[in-house]
């Protein structure tokens, strides 16, 4: 049967939106990341999307096996390693069943010998490309840079990861929360592990100060991902849309820099903001001396919590101004020295170059003495 122009339509409309990548953040087992996820297709499913399971993890856990139950599941692929036979994901068979969104579990899973693809966020990013919208889940002890900070708080060592670079590609990241108390009550019902696996978990890793910890590093995750997404977006007359404050502070090799850099430090620890140190290099400060005050400088810019910048260019004006109109910052903080004559003349003129060149910003001008 031909098709009708309302198919053709819908098709060309698939081919040319981006294939969607949603997941759903997790800070220990038991939070309901898989859940949320499971309900997220079917809602999707009775909106008339087909929606199909790739691989969802039950751990026999029955609000997770009944909600698996409501949806399609395409068989996985039986693989043989080492005379034991191993069930993962079918890529292939998803991908010949053409649905619009598929649910993955466990986005850091690593596939067995002999798969398409090593690890399991690689056979994500082939659904995608080929249009397919991919619910996912993972525990943020499972972001390859929060590794060795986790590894420190709870001294559990995560052999499964999944690099940065993958979380950042997400479109939307949802945090499937819960409270540490609330968590622990579950595991001592039993809802997340064996009874008698219970008291030791309680023990360890599920310590109140490790999901405590926990919780608050998936929580900046989520934090990061919304700021992304703010930076991209724009108000009526094309300026970026500022929610967070962002302060940068322009420092020299001068030792009363760090007052300057104290002074930002406390607007920025009283509003919330994002602490910037920015130094240009004019190649004003070759000498040993300038090198070292300098170096103290930044060193304290570090102590306070702030990232430093540094960049080179021979007018310092347009380098800041650059910086701020790439980087949204709000505020930004110069230091003034008692100038006279021709110096006061070229500071000031440093000053107007800088509100000419950059986009809407809050300047601070302070007296650059030490106290």
């Amino acid at each position: 049967m031909p098709k009708s122009p309302e198919e053709w339509l819908a098709e060309v409309d698939t081919a040319r939106r981006a294939a969607v990548f949603k997941l759903f953040l997790g800070y220990a087992p038991g939070v309901g990341k898989t859940y949320a996820m499971l309900s997220e297709g079917v809602r999707r499913a009775s909106r008339g999307e087909e929606v199909v399971i790739g691989v969802v993890e039950t751990h026999g856990r029955k609000p997770i096996i009944e909600l698996s139950s409501r949806l399609e599941t395409v068989p996985r692929k039986k693989l043989e390693y080492k005379s034991t036979i191993f069930e993962e994901m079918d890529v292939d068979a998803i991908l010949a069943r053409k649905p619009h969104v598929v649910l993955v579990d466990e986005l850091a899973h690593s596939n067995i010998e002999g798969s398409k693809h090593a690890k399991r966020y690689e056979d994500v990013f082939e659904l995608l490309d080929h249009g397919i919208d991919v619910l996912s889940t993972v525990n943020v002890q499972h972001i390859e840079s929060l590794s060795p900070t986790i590894r420190g708080l709870t001294g559990v060592q995560v052999r499964e990861t999944v690099p940065d670079w993958v979380i950042r590609r997400a479109g939307e990241i949802v945090m499937a929360d819960l409270t540490p108390q609330a968590l622990q009550t579950r595991m001592r019902r039993g809802d997340i592990y064996p009874i008698e696996r219970v008291e030791r978990a309680l023990a360890n890793f599920f310590r109140t100060t490790n999901l405590v910890a926990l919780r608050e590093l998936a929580l900046r995750q989520v934090t990061q991902a919304v700021d992304r997404t703010l930076s991209e977006l724009k108000t009526e007359d094309g300026q970026p849309l500022q929610v967070r404050e962002k302060i940068a502070v322009c420092i020299s090799s001068n030792p009363a820099a760090q007052y300057l850099i104290a002074r930002g430090a406390r607007m920025a620890q009283a509003i919330d903001a994002d602490l910037f140190v920015l130094y240009v290099d004019t190649g004003a400060d070759e000498s040993d001396e300038n090198q070292r005050t300098l170096a103290e400088n930044v060193r304290f810019a570090e102590s306070v919590g702030a990232k430093v910048v540094k960049t080179e260019g021979k007018i310092v004006a347009e380098k800041v101004a650059q910086f701020v109109r790439e980087n949204h910052v709000t505020q930004v903080v110069f230091g003034r020295s008692a100038t006279k004559g021709w110096k006061r003349y070229f500071y000031l003129s440093a000053i107007h170059k800088f509100l000419r060149d950059t986009p809407a910003v809050d300047v601070h001008i302070v007296t650059q003495e030490m106290r």
